[in-house]
């Protein structure tokens, strides 16, 4: 029975391990994101603002989980013709878009870390990272839902410990965070509902995750605790931060005022060893999607997956997320971003909260799925 449980326990957790590993990327585990878009509100309105996240991944989450275990999209493409019908491609184009700017950042970050941390060529941090990518996504589901869980516990545990030497170091100065800004107005709603926003396209992109939710229950749960594994540590991180609110206000990478206050060498390795590895996960993860999209188009069409279709799409993106990045067209498009932002709100959130809602209703009570389905691995995996 406690095998059984585990298992269950498993099945329920994966998406929302997935979720924070390709949510976390760079601008969150440097800190850059949390404080654009929380600590600059006050410590008290960054927490606020983060319930507010937390409430809008975690209903997203749940409802796209649902929809996908009932209609069997487990990859974004079936799950926005069912949705969208033939409209289905201009939310394609979106993540085609965001998927560029995506690669592009993180090989980017890959060779700044490895240059400053190491004072190696850029080219070594690359390679590293684009190697990592390429294996995973070629190895397949099972081991990205490995890695990518056993990555969160290390994750989780290394934040864990850098909490509490900053609190032991530096936790007398939270009172006077809490109190140094008040929380009136709304200004720390926009700041929670922007950064949802902010990572909407990723949800899509887990639905290979949600294959072993056995029944309705499971899916949702899964989808309401993703949202609650996705935010955990950036509240530590404000939390964190919090600790030195005006030199990390004012730092060009925000965690590293924290670290220098710190002096500890070997912790922030660790850290920035722990957040690399993130940059691998956001990146496998996002070609992992386009990579479910193109196989299950052809096996859906009764046609043999070919062997080489999964190494094409790995190497293929990584190299694309080079050239991205090479030639300095990062800032160009993320330009674009909030467009691109707006894009997956109208084509994916809107749709998915009313019609897809609606839908997930009509359909009634979902049947138990056989157990040879729920065992039969997606084509070509």
């Amino acid at each position: 029975m406690a095998s059984k449980r585990h298992s269950r326990l498993l099945r329920i957790l994966i998406p929302g391990f997935v979720f924070q590993s390709m949510v976390i990327g760079g601008g969150y585990g440097t800190g850059a994101e949390i404080r654009e878009y929380f600590l600059s509100r006050g410590l008290a309105g960054g927490l606020l603002g983060m319930a507010v996240t937390l409430a809008i991944w975690s209903v997203l989450c749940a409802v796209t989980f649902e929809f996908s275990h009932t209609f069997r999209t487990y990859d974004y493409k079936s799950m926005m013709t069912k949705l969208l019908g033939k409209a289905n491609f201009l939310y394609e184009i979106c993540y085609i878009a965001m998927l560029l700017i995506v690669l592009g950042v993180v090989t980017a970050t890959a060779g700044s870390m490895a240059t400053s941390l190491t004072g190696s060529s850029k080219w070594i941090g690359v390679s590293i990272l684009s190697l990592g990518i390429i294996v995973l996504v070629i190895r397949g589901t099972a081991a990205i839902e490995n890695v990518l869980t056993f990555w969160s516990y290390v994750l989780y545990a290394v934040y864990i410990l850098f909490m509490i030497i900053v609190f032991t170091r530096f936790g007398g100065n939270l009172p006077k965070a809490f109190a140094a800004q008040s929380v009136a107005g709304s200004d720390w709603l926009m700041g929670g509902v922007k950064y949802a926003f902010y990572n909407l396209g990723t949800v899509p992109a887990l639905l290979y995750t949600v294959r072993q939710c056995h029944n309705r229950r499971e899916a949702v749960v899964s989808g309401l605790l993703a949202g609650v594994i996705g935010i955990i540590p950036a509240g530590m991180l404000l939390l964190t931060m919090g600790t030195m609110m005006e030199a990390c206000l004012t730092a060009e990478v925000p965690i590293t005022a924290v670290f220098q206050a710190l002096d500890m060498n070997w912790l922030f390795w660790l850290f920035e060893i722990v957040l690399f590895g993130t940059l691998i996960e956001t990146g496998t993860g996002f070609i992992k999607a386009l990579d479910d999209r193109i196989e299950n188009s052809i096996a859906a069409s009764g046609k043999h997956v070919p062997v080489w279709v999964r190494p094409s799409v790995a190497i293929g993106s990584v190299v694309m997320g080079i050239l991205v990045s090479t030639f300095g067209l990062v800032d160009l498009i993320e330009q674009g971003y909030g467009t691109i932002t707006w894009g997956f709100f109208i084509l994916f959130v809107v749709p998915m909260l009313t019609t897809g809602v609606y839908k997930i209703a009509r359909h009634g009570k979902r049947r138990e799925l056989p157990k040879a389905f729920l065992e039969r691995p997606p084509a070509g995996r």
